[in-house]
């Protein structure tokens, strides 16, 4: 027991030397740096636990909340971007051995999620008008005390340092468009807030308006003037109003005036103003004051009816359309209630003639009286007819207006009725103009008249008599109505039925009178006498119509065309020649001549023309030559009347004829039918004659003479001029065959060297192709009738024995260019050959088998195929070819024939 209590004590003892040395245990403190208590979410804050005078000594910290306690555990805690469950009570302690301090106080930091800016204007008005000023500002809720930084959208708000709010000075419609912002603090940026649109427009426009709307009211109405903007609802506006030139002081947005006088008239404009902002002034609204007086009108305005017709009676108040009157009339008799603006007296009668007047009132007020307009009632009156010209008989062909005349009634909008019936042609009419009266216009005529509802009663019946005279008729003898320049024609006036009465005559021509006064006159016409003819019988007063008009035409003199069918034959064949007149009638006869060579006149005729057997005034238009063999030429020329009027000769047509046995023949050097231009050509004439000419018809249809003749040869140094047919003529009258020259118009094209004159059946003939400095000797296409007939490499084309199917069209092709066509002629063999001509056959036949076994053997000798192959080609009748000269059977018709030098 001793021993314990002497222990407790020493225990005590020494507690007490330990205790009375120790220090008393300090209290932590929870700081927050940075030092805001209430943070926004994405923040970064620092929690630290700091206990005073504990420095240099090595603490343990212990965390509330626990989720602060990762070891080691430490003297401070940062969150980076803090969320609302950071929020809460922070409280830490401290421990040093075994020691720990007392918990520190709670501190409370509060996370928030960061708030939504907003846009706000100052004034609140989201429309505002050029010149107004604005301040956009931007909010953030809860955000109080905090550096915030700001970034506007649009950018150009985004002037810095960037500010809160931003105020448009004396904004413009630039300034318009949606605004929006965000806040920034060193951490941390808001959302952009909604977007707050601004509307900038031009100053509006105020209008005024009335009410009600009349802009004519009337002495001691009552009108309301109203000033209305436009898009200006809700905002505090005050007004300033005008009449005229002169202020009103009337401040609000409608004023009233009560009991209008005249000096409330004028023009009214109002303008608005918001703060220093002003509209601009508003249009001018009319207003006019006065003091009515209304008008009695009738419709119809006829102020004199007739009875049974329908009036209506109305008053008028100039400018009180639109508006609700009540009226009042005189006499009383029309004031059956509800009174009416106008008044219908249907069927009137005497009775309701006399003065209407009315007045009318609206609202409480009456207006004047209006002025009187007197109406009068009278019986129908009855219509007369007259004619004009007054004649009860006139003739037909003569003009009569018929007129419905009613005594009283000018002025009126009448309707008319006729009789006869054939008069009412719609609108009808107070008159009828009956032109060129006929028998049928011969009766009586009466009429009546209707205004509205009533008809007058019918005119007295007026006669009309109408005579018919003759119509005269214009003649001709003869009866031709064409006829030519230098023939007689009578012109003759009858009028049937006008025997025995003494008629004198007018005539004219077309628009022109003719000084004849007989029935009848006789012309020899020139070309002034075409026309149109009629004419008109007087007797006494009376005129005939004209007659119908007889149409003359006076031609000059004619000259038939001549065509000639075919202008290339065949020995023997027939040759049809055709005569026309260009204006064909009945009563021509023809006469047909040959054309024989006159060498002793240069000139367009230069032949003389003998009559055909048989060719003097056929009735035929056409005469057939038999058995011709030989070129020729024709003429024609046509005649009618007694005595008998001829016409011209007609141009000369030949028939040519390549058949060289004629007493006359051509030649030509070079032998060939295509020439170079440049080229020197001869043509001879041969024959027993001692004058000779060359002519030529060229592809133009003109007919010309070879001026460079030499004796008995033309010289042509060529051009395209020259291509043609060419025949001899000689001074007996003898034609020559005719040949084709074709000039190739081409310089560096090649020519078809083929023969001008017919070949014979049976002989032989070779074809070349030549340009203008070499004849081409290999490599030469040959064509007949345009069908390819040889293209191997030999120059010539050779037809052994000519038959009648190798007759035709025949051209050549040298590197790719082509000669132009020509025409082989071949002729038949003549039967008739001498035992000269049998021997001269033999010896050539002999000589031909000689050269043929000469050939083969130098063929074999160079080791050459060669051969010699007939033409057979298809039987092609002559035909034009382009700009290959006039070709063998080709029929020309021209309308005129030049004479000119080759």
């Amino acid at each position: 027991m001793g021993h314990s209590l002497l222990c407790m004590m020493g225990f005590f003892l020494l507690s007490t030397v330990i205790c009375g040395n120790a220090e008393v245990p300090i209290k932590p403190t929870v700081t927050v740096e940075p030092f805001w208590p209430q943070i926004y979410s994405g923040e970064t804050v620092t929690v630290r636990c700091e206990i005073h005078g504990g420095e240099g000594a090595q603490w343990t910290y212990e965390w509330s909340p626990d989720k602060l306690n990762t070891p080691p555990t430490s003297r401070e805690y940062t969150i980076s971007g803090a969320t609302e469950s950071d929020g809460g009570r922070y409280s830490c302690r401290g421990k040093r051995d075994s020691s720990w301090t007392e918990w520190s106080d709670n501190i409370t930091l509060t996370v928030l999620s960061p708030s939504k800016p907003t846009v706000t204007l100052q004034p609140s008005w989201t429309q505002i008008y050029s010149g107004d000023t604005v301040t956009v500002r931007c909010e953030i809720q809860g955000g109080e005390g905090a550096q915030w930084t700001y970034e506007w959208r649009p950018d150009k708000l985004n002037t810095p340092p960037t500010s809160r709010e931003y105020t448009i000075s004396s904004a413009t419609e630039s300034d318009g468009g949606g605004y929006s912002c965000r806040g920034r603090t060193d951490r941390f940026i808001t959302e952009w807030s909604d977007i707050i649109t601004l509307t900038v427009s031009s100053p509006p426009k105020p209008t005024v308006t009335l009410q009600p709307s009349w802009t004519q009211i009337y002495s001691g109405e009552t009108v309301t003037v109203r000033c209305d903007i436009q898009g200006g609802e809700g905002a505090q506006w005050t007004y300033e109003w005008r009449r005229g030139q002169s202020n009103i002081r009337e401040k609000s947005k409608e004023y009233r005036i009560i009991k209008a006088t005249e000096s409330h008239s004028g023009g009214y404009s109002c303008i608005g103003r918001r703060g220093n902002f002003y509209t601009q002034w508003s249009d001018i609204i009319s207003l006019s004051v006065s003091s009515p007086k209304p008008t009695v009108t009738l419709q119809p305005s006829w102020t004199q009816i007739y009875s049974g017709e329908t009036v209506t009676v109305r008053c008028e108040i100039q400018g009180g359309e639109g508006a609700q009157w009540t009226y009042e009339w005189s006499p009383a008799k029309l004031n059956t209630p509800p009174t009416s603006r106008e008044y219908t007296i249907s069927r009137a009668t005497e009775s309701d003639s006399g003065g209407y007047k009315c007045r009318g009132k609206r609202s409480s007020s009456w207006t004047k009286w209006s002025d009187i307009t007197k109406l009068t009632v009278l019986s129908p009156p009855k219509p007369t007819v007259t004619l004009q010209p007054s004649w009860t008989q006139i003739y037909s062909g003569e003009t009569v207006t018929v007129t419905c005349e009613i005594q009283g009634g000018e002025g009126a909008q009448w309707t008319y009725e006729w009789r006869p019936a054939k008069l009412n042609t719609p609108p009808t009419s107070s008159e009828y103009r009956i032109s060129r009266v006929t028998e049928s216009d011969g009766e009586g005529y009466s009429c009546r008249a209707t205004r509205s509802s009533s008809w007058t009663e019918w005119s007295n019946s007026t006669p009309l008599r109408v005579i018919i005279p003759t119509k005269p008729t214009v003649t001709l003898q003869p009866s031709w109505t064409q006829i030519y320049s230098g023939e007689t024609v009578t012109v003759r006036c009858e009028i049937q039925g006008g025997e025995g009465a003494q008629w004198t005559y007018e005539w004219r021509q077309g628009q022109k009178n003719i000084p004849e006064k007989s029935s009848e006159y006789r012309i020899t016409v020139t070309e002034s006498d075409s026309g149109e003819y009629s004419c008109r019988g007087r007797r006494d007063y009376l005129l005939t119509e004209w007659s119908d008009i007889i149409r003359l035409t006076v031609l000059n003199k004619p000259r038939p065309v001549l065509t000639v069918s075919p202008s290339w034959l065949s020995p023997g064949a027939s040759v049809t020649l055709n005569c026309e007149v260009e204006h064909p009638s009945a009563g021509w006869s023809f006469y047909w001549y040959k054309a024989v060579p006159d060498l002793k006149t240069f000139n367009y005729k230069s032949s003389s023309y003998e009559l055909l057997p048989d060719g003097s005034g056929t009735a035929q238009d056409s005469y057939i030559i038999h058995g011709q063999t030989h070129t020729a030429g024709y003429v024609c020329r046509a005649g009618r009347g007694d005595p008998e009027y001829h016409t011209d000769h007609s141009q000369p047509k030949f028939v040519w004829s390549a058949d060289v046995h004629s007493a006359a023949s051509l030649t030509v050097s070079p032998d060939r039918v295509q020439h170079f231009t440049s080229d020197s050509v001869s043509l001879t004439c041969e024959g027993n004659f001692t004058e000779w000419r060359v002519r030529k018809f060229s592809e133009d249809g003109r007919l010309s003479d070879c001026w460079r003749m030499t004796g008995s040869t033309c010289n042509i140094y060529t051009s395209k001029s020259h291509t043609g047919v060419y025949w001899c003529e000689s001074g007996s009258g003898e034609f020559s065959s005719a040949v084709n020259i074709t000039v190739q118009n081409d310089g560096n094209g090649p020519i078809l060297v083929s023969p001008v004159h017919p070949v014979t059946e049976g002989a032989s003939v070779s074809l070349s192709c030549s340009l203008r400095t070499q004849k081409i000797l290999s490599n030469v296409f040959f064509y007949h009738n345009d069908k390819l007939i040889q293209n191997d490499t030999r120059g010539e084309l050779k037809i052994s024995a000519v038959s009648k199917s190798d007759e035709g069209f025949y051209k050549c092709q040298y590197s790719g260019r082509e000669s132009a066509q020509s025409w082989m002629s071949v002729k038949g063999a003549d039967s008739s050959s001498s035992p000269v001509w049998l021997m001269v056959g033999l010896v050539c036949g002999v000589s031909l088998i000689i050269i043929l076994l000469l050939l083969l053997y130098r063929c074999r000798q160079s080791k050459y195929s060669c051969f010699t192959r007939s033409i057979q080609s298809e039987s092609h009748s002559p035909g034009s070819s382009t700009n290959h000269g006039v070709n063998q059977n080709e029929t020309h018709v021209y309308g005129s024939l030049n004479m000119v030098s080759i």
